[in-house]
């Protein structure tokens, strides 16, 4: 990759990759550096990564070191809903994006981040099997459970609306 090439995947990809990862940690600051790590990163690897694999590259790397910051921090600790099974959400609340990002609060973090990846940035399964490392039925069973899941919390639209 040629520097002109790193100059094009920053002003590309730099916000693609902030929006997903402060999705998942909901902290500005926290995301803006691990998107500076990945670049970084991809800095000093530069002279072995073709540009056209640069996103995907970006997406893993940011991926991965955010696992590792929530790993340190022992924020993976999912014990399951606050609500019964087949209860839904029941408050009347008039912020959709709340009530969204207060249920993907709740996954684990590989639902999460798999639902995020496919729903939110558009990535294919095989996309996503490459940047979380599983395959891609695991990806497909993830994306199917995030969204029951979402579901099940959130409950009918009319209820949120």
């Amino acid at each position: 990759m040629t520097v002109a090439e790193y100059n094009k995947a920053v002003e590309e990809f730099a916000d693609a990759v902030y929006r997903f990862i402060r999705a998942d940690i909901r902290d500005d600051e926290k995301a803006k550096d691990i998107v500076q790590d990945s670049y970084e990163k991809l800095w000093r690897n530069v002279a072995g990564i073709e540009f056209r694999v640069a996103k995907s590259w970006l997406f893993t790397c940011a991926y991965n070191r955010m696992i590792d910051i929530i790993r340190k921090e022992n924020r993976i600790s999912f014990t399951g809903w606050d609500t019964l099974p087949g209860q839904t959400h029941e408050d009347k609340y008039s912020d959709l994006n709340e009530i969204l990002h207060q249920a993907l609060s709740r996954l684990p973090d590989i639902q999460r981040s798999s639902v995020l990846l496919r729903d939110y940035e558009g990535y294919s399964y095989k996309e996503i099997g490459e940047i979380t490392g599983q395959s891609e039925a695991q990806v497909k069973i993830n994306i199917y459970r995030g969204r029951i899941a979402l579901k099940s919390y959130i409950g009918k639209i009319e209820t949120v609306i």
